[in-house]
């Protein structure tokens, strides 16, 4: 049943009342450097955060023999995160309401050059309705905001009437093993939440993402005897080029898709680094190109991997030096496929009567073409994965910053949606 507008109301002003500290919390979490690999600190400090507020606590590694046994886990590498899962259990006096999963990830991504910041990128400055640094926004706000949407019931004497999963994760930004080993582990409710920064809309569908890494070989020598050699970037250039055509031919397969066709290019190829030679004067004999793809719901990892390889050989055959040096592909990180969250949940419309509560407007939905960990909970539990959050600039970029009314709203939001969900009960008994 819909919130009492009293409650409703209470629950609201209780946000409005831990705000300041929020803030101050989540200014903590971006002042951890907390770049893939080096989590440990925050996964420490959000471990303490849960224990203090009474969860039961489990913190656990990732099993790696049964994510690579799983079709969405993605390739462990050298640079594979081994910084611990944290999840906090809230177990209810009596089981009344509905269970739940709040989810966020505390790993994020490089900065680039400081010097193109306004800010250095882990000081979380405020100026304005913004707090800028690295992971404000993608998503140590949201993550910050499963902790006070839960205190904001505990500041008026009530807590959730069901069982609640409050889970930080790593690897989302590489691999999204973090989110598959909690499932994997065994956690299971009847609904999933997650606050990512998606401009307070709810994520209708979303793409899959691959991984991979292009090396090409070439032969190395003076720059004088070049049109002897082989140059490995050239080459490079000429499988991007090839990978492009891939690109459009899956972009043209949009048509009859809902949530996809009507986007002017949903599925995007990122050529994200690039690698190779040893000296200028030298025609360079090496090269590496990561890329990232995206995939269509429904479209299997697999399907795709076996098309970027066939595209590469394919075209590698029609080359004159390619064809007796065929590059390598690996896959390297996501192996990761897109969801749909069908409309007409319970799940789906209780969010909306929070959103509209919080915010005055009602709830909008919208196809992401980014990896979320959303997928884990629609694919794998099969359970109505909710992915809505608060408004953000320049995620992935310079002078990420996070709006801090947005976020308050999606506070409001969220706290009402878990009272409803859930159910209440008082802290005491």
């Amino acid at each position: 049943m819909p919130l009492d507008p009293a409650l409703r109301d209470k629950i609201l002003a209780s946000v409005e009342a831990g705000f300041a500290e929020q803030i101050a919390f989540t200014q903590e979490l971006i002042r951890f450097p907390s770049l893939r690999g080096e989590e440990h600190a925050c996964q420490d400090f959000i471990f303490r955060a849960m224990k203090e507020r009474g969860f039961t606590m489990d913190r656990f590694k990732m099993d790696e023999a049964a994510i690579k046994a799983h079709p969405g886990g993605g390739p462990f590498s050298e640079f594979h995160s081994d910084a611990p899962i944290v999840v906090g259990i809230h177990h209810p006096r009596e089981e009344k309401g509905r269970s739940l999963i709040l989810q966020a990830h505390v790993d994020v991504v490089p900065t680039g050059p400081a010097d193109q910041w306004t800010h250095a990128p882990f000081d979380p400055v405020i100026e304005g309705d913004w707090m800028y640094g690295r992971g404000g926004a993608d998503m140590k706000a949201g993550a910050a905001a499963n902790f006070f949407c839960i205190d904001a019931l505990r500041r008026i004497g009530l807590q959730p009437a069901a069982t609640l999963y409050h889970q930080s994760v790593v690897e989302e930004e590489s691999t999204g093993n973090g989110a598959l080993m909690t499932h994997l582990r065994g956690y299971r409710a009847q609904a999933a939440l997650i606050p990512e920064p998606e401009e307070e809309m709810l994520v209708r569908a979303n793409t899959g993402v691959l991984w991979f890494q292009v090396e090409v070989r070439g032969k190395p020598m003076h720059v004088r005897e070049m049109g002897a050699g082989a140059n490995a970037i050239d080459g490079a250039y000429r499988v991007i080029a090839a990978l492009r055509g891939l690109e459009e031919e899956i972009n043209r397969e949009k048509a009859g898709r809902p949530h996809f066709e009507d986007i002017d290019h949903p599925i995007n190829l990122n050529i994200g680094r690039i690698e190779g030679g040893d000296w200028a004067s030298s025609v360079p004999c090496w090269c590496r190109i990561d890329c990232r793809i995206g995939l269509y719901p429904g479209v299997d990892a697999a399907e795709i991997a076996r098309r970027i390889e066939d595209c590469i050989l394919g075209f590698s055959r029609t080359d004159s030096f390619l064809a007796n040096n065929p590059p390598r592909v690996t896959f390297n990180g996501f192996y990761a496929e897109g969801y749909v969250l069908e409309p007409g949940s319970q799940a789906e419309a209780v969010l909306g009567r929070a959103h509209e509560a919080a915010t005055g407007k009602p709830l909008k939905s919208f196809m992401t073409a980014g990896y979320l960990d959303t997928r884990v909970h629609a694919l794998y539990d099969k359970i109505p994965a909710l992915c809505y959050g608060p408004v953000s600039e320049s995620i992935h970029a310079f002078d990420e910053r996070v709006s801090l009314a947005s976020v308050k709203r999606i506070t409001g939001a969220m706290a009402l949606f878990v009272a409803e969900w859930c159910g209440v009960e008082s802290l005491e008994g």
